[in-house]
This record gives C-alpha cells, structure tokens and sequence, in this order.
C-alpha cells in the first residue's frame, strides 16, 4: 500500500520459485499513512475501454453484476467471507487472543483504514498484457496467464502502472467477460517492459471451498485469500450496506507463528507471535452489544458489517483495514462521511473471534494447485 513491506521470510517447503526468488508471502500490505482519495470515473459494470470500477467487493452494488453475483459481492452468496457470521460459534481461543490484541497492538496504529487499493474492470475488449514473472512469482500457486489491462488503470497507490514507489503495487481486475478476478502483487509495467509478481485468477462464479485454491497456496495476498472480495467501497458506504466479510492486516509479530486457519491457505515465516496470537485467517466479528451511534454515518456502516460479516485477517502490516480508493468510484470517501481515522473509537475488547477449526502449519505441504497459463 506504498510504504515499507512488512511481511516477508522463506517458505521452505510448499512451493518453489520459477524465477530465483524465495517464497515469502505471494502478496502483503505495506505500512505507512493512509492514501489520499480523488478522482472520477463511473462505477458499476466495466466501460468500453475497459475502465475501472471501485465497488470493493462488487461489480455492481445495486444489482446483479454480469456473472450473477448480487448486492455488493463479487462471489456468489454462499462464498465464505459472504457469509453471515453474527451467529457463528466462538473460537475456543477468543478470550486469549482477544486480550493479547488489546494488550499488544498499539493503540496509535490500529483501526485505521487505508484508501490506496483500485479494483479496475475490464471486458471483451480490454487487452490482456504477458508479462515476465519476477522473484515475487511463485510456482505452482501463481498464474502466469496474460492479465488484462485496461485502458487509464492504475495500480496500488500509483497514478499509472508503472511501480514507481517501490511499495506492494497490487494490480486488481475484474474481467466481465470472461468472470475472472486477476490479482496481481509488484506489478510493474513500463514502456514495452512487463514485469509481474504473484497472480492469481479466481473463478467468479465458483464457491470456493474452505480450503479455497489448496492449502499452502498463496496469492496476491499472504493468506492465500481474493484481496478484491474483502475490500469496501465508498458505494457500498453510501448505499447504506457492506455485504461481506472485511480485508484487515496485523503486523507479522503480532500473529501466531507459521500458522493459518481457514479460509486461508497460507502464512509466512515472518510471522513471530506466541500461542496466544491469532493465526493467519482469523476471522472477528464486532460483538453485536457494541454501541457503535457515536460513530459518524459511514462508520456505523463498516461496523454494522463488521458484526453481520466480521473481517478475516489476510495479510501483514500496519494499518488494519482496506478500502478501495475511491478513483474509479461514483461515491467519493469525502461525501461519504467517512474517513480515515473514523474506526478509531473501537477497542480489540469490543471484538471476538469466530471458530477458525484446525490450526494449519503453513509449511507441512505443498501447493496442489495447477497453473492457469491462458
């Protein structure tokens, strides 16, 4: 999110790089300060260029998106981080975890939301680029099938999609046409020169099942999760709903060690917590007691899915949650009563985890998964 890495390590088993590179995280969030928002363009649906659209977790937040997906959700309904939660079991570990996190995250960095991730929206006519796997590419969790690009896109937390910051360069499309959802991390396209790392294509019509791409997978992100399906727009905020589960990062020392809990797939080994920390894939839910009327208006929406949907942990970082920039958004964050520090007012202690099942060592195995090459 254009700032310092801060996930990383070496995967020893469980895959192998094809370029020279060692397996870290197939994907991670950067820390720094939040992303200023701006720009225009039309939402919902791609454009004939293959524009871009900023509906988070959506095609299309008011209707039936061109896969058949409906109501904010990029996935069908039954897709896990669809899926309702705010009656889900708790984890026999929610009381441990939940005070390490109010002990151990520091105040002054947790609950803020960063705005520099786009979602673009491509269709038949959109081009699809080749690109030249870099170190950041890994084989067989990645996809090395051409990706679409289109026309005045843009990636993380740059004007263009040349990576130009050094930062995580996420590169994010939603393929109409073809109901494809390509996630790319250290994208890095200049002139005639395509560089790429991790992408994974995702089948926007399948429900995945908990295990999604395989265990010991990775992907864009270092759970091994679809970044797109996690994040929340500004209109989603300004249609009054988030359908879905919530993107949020921790930093890597503040999550157990080499571990993951579906529906991740994958941690890293840069992970440093002790027994008490959650695993990578942790999902919490905002307890349904929580008073939250002192929030402002599109804060009250975030966390009134944060107790429906709750958020799922999927990558290392400093700044917890994600939205997407509001660029190619109808509704802009400035006119959505919402900004960056507006979740601040929570406290870990308002938060509970549901019941994440077998704890998976991340580096037991490897990745089953077969490689998309068009």
């Amino acid at each position: 999110m254009g700032g310092i890495t801060s996930t990383g390590g070496t995967k020893t088993t469980g895959g192998s790089t094809s370029t020279g590179g060692t397996k870290t995280t197939g994907g991670s969030a950067s820390t720094g300060g939040t992303k200023a928002t701006g720009g225009t363009a039309a939402a919902g649906g791609a454009s004939a260029t293959g524009g871009a659209v900023g509906t988070g977790g959506s095609g299309n937040v008011g209707g039936l998106d061109a896969c058949g997906n409906a109501k904010g959700q990029l996935f069908p309904p039954t897709s896990i981080w669809n899926t309702a939660v705010d009656t889900a079991t708790l984890d026999s570990e929610s009381a441990a975890v939940i005070s390490y996190l109010q002990t151990n995250h520091t105040a002054s960095a947790r609950f803020q939301i960063d705005f520099s991730i786009k979602v673009l929206a491509a269709n038949a006519s959109t081009p699809h680029q080749a690109f030249t796997p870099t170190g950041d590419f890994y084989s067989p969790d990645c996809d090395p099938a051409p990706i679409p690009k289109p026309a005045n896109g843009s990636i993380e937390g740059e004007s263009g999609y040349a990576c130009t910051g050094d930062g995580d360069c996420h590169l994010l499309v939603v393929d109409s046409s073809t109901c494809r959802l390509h996630e790319m991390w250290r994208a890095n396209f200049v002139g005639s020169n395509y560089q790429g790392g991790c992408q994974v294509i995702w089948d926007l019509t399948k429900v995945y099942p908990a295990n999604m791409r395989g265990d010991y997978c990775t992907s864009a992100d270092a759970a091994g999760l679809p970044i797109s399906a996690h994040l929340f727009s500004a209109d989603e905020v300004q249609a009054g709903a988030i359908n879905h589960a919530i993107r949020f990062i921790l930093p890597n020392s503040l999550m157990r060690a080499d571990l993951y809990v579906h529906p991740a797939t994958h941690s890293t080994g840069s992970t440093s917590g002790p027994a008490t920390a959650p695993p990578y894939g942790s999902r919490m839910r905002l307890k349904a007691s929580k008073d939250i009327s002192a929030l402002t208006a599109g804060a009250q929406v975030v966390a009134k899915a944060l107790k429906k949907y709750g958020m799922i942990l999927s990558d290392g970082g400093n700044i917890t949650f994600t939205a997407t920039a509001d660029d190619y958004t109808t509704a802009k964050w400035a006119n959505v009563n919402f900004g960056a520090q507006d979740l601040k007012p929570l406290q870990w202690s308002d938060f509970e985890m549901v019941d994440g099942g077998t704890r998976m060592n991340w580096q037991d195995g490897d990745c089953p998964h077969v490689p998309i090459t068009q």
